[in-house]
């Protein structure tokens, strides 16, 4: 799939909390009916993607959610590459999510690029922190790369985002992380999830870049937790043979019901 001379589509989705329940609310948007609405935009109009990126925040704390996971992306004719966030259960989450067309975690070579998905999560802690056997395997995983550019996709936000709360649960060992990226010059962008808005900035030449939630976004440049009355979305991205990229953050109108409260569940 993708030869060395063809560019390379990527959906990014992101942060969805799903739960069992197909009422459950977060934050005042009902996270099944959102996610949805986003999917029939994106199928709409960008249905070219080689794949489709979910980076953490499947569910929300609710092991019935990887159910509407599978309903949801399970037959929609795209390879699906996750990862997990705080909110995830990493070990259920590869079980619930084993088998074509999801994959959690590793690589994946698409014509001159290679995607890295990063496991961020520590159990039970909002923060992030990659461990030392996830850096062994990053750093093989870039090694190995060899003339391929490299994009790398992780949860939790390994710079700043100038928000104090937000801060405070991002990327615990960022100097680690960055440590062993910095080695590899084929390394072109990071993706991340968790902060609930979009970011796009550059460090040493990689270009850095968050999506927003498909459900409840947070207000950028907040001390304190605050909702931002910006719409769900996710972000599109198309890597050229020759390590450039462009990117788009879609954000996607409410329909009827998607942003109603009813079973409210914790986020």
């Amino acid at each position: 799939m993708g030869a060395m001379n063809d560019d390379i589509r990527l959906l990014q989705f992101t942060d969805p909390h799903l739960v069992a329940q197909a009422d459950g609310a977060l934050r005042g948007i009902v996270t099944r009916a959102s996610l949805q609405n986003v999917l029939r935009h994106a199928r709409a109009h960008h249905w070219n993607a080689d794949a489709l990126l979910l980076t953490g925040d499947l569910v929300n704390d609710d092991p019935g959610g990887y159910a509407v996971v599978r309903e949801l992306f399970g037959d929609l004719g795209k390879p699906v590459w996750c990862l997990p966030g705080n909110h995830d259960d990493a070990e259920l989450m590869r079980r619930e999510l084993a088998g074509a067309p999801f994959q959690v975690g590793g690589f994946h070579d698409l014509g001159a690029w290679r995607i890295v998905m990063v496991d961020s999560c520590v159990a039970g802690q909002a923060h992030g922190r990659v461990s030392a056997a996830e850096l062994a395997r990053l750093d093989a995983n870039l090694a190995g790369a060899g003339e391929r550019h490299v994009l790398l996709g992780l949860h939790h936000h390994p710079v700043r985002m100038g928000s104090r709360w937000i801060d405070s649960v991002g990327l615990q060992n960022a100097d680690e992380f960055f440590a062993v990226t910095d080695r590899h010059p084929q390394l072109r962008a990071i993706v991340w999830g968790h902060v609930h808005q979009s970011f796009d900035t550059h460090r040493k030449g990689v270009r850095l870049l968050a999506a927003p939630s498909t459900c409840a976004q947070f207000l950028p440049h907040a001390d304190q937790f605050a909702i931002d009355p910006s719409l769900p979305g996710y972000r599109r991205l198309c890597l050229h043979p020759n390590g450039s990229l462009d990117t788009e953050v879609l954000r996607v109108p409410h329909q009827s019901g998607a942003n109603s409260v009813r079973h409210a569940v914790g986020g």
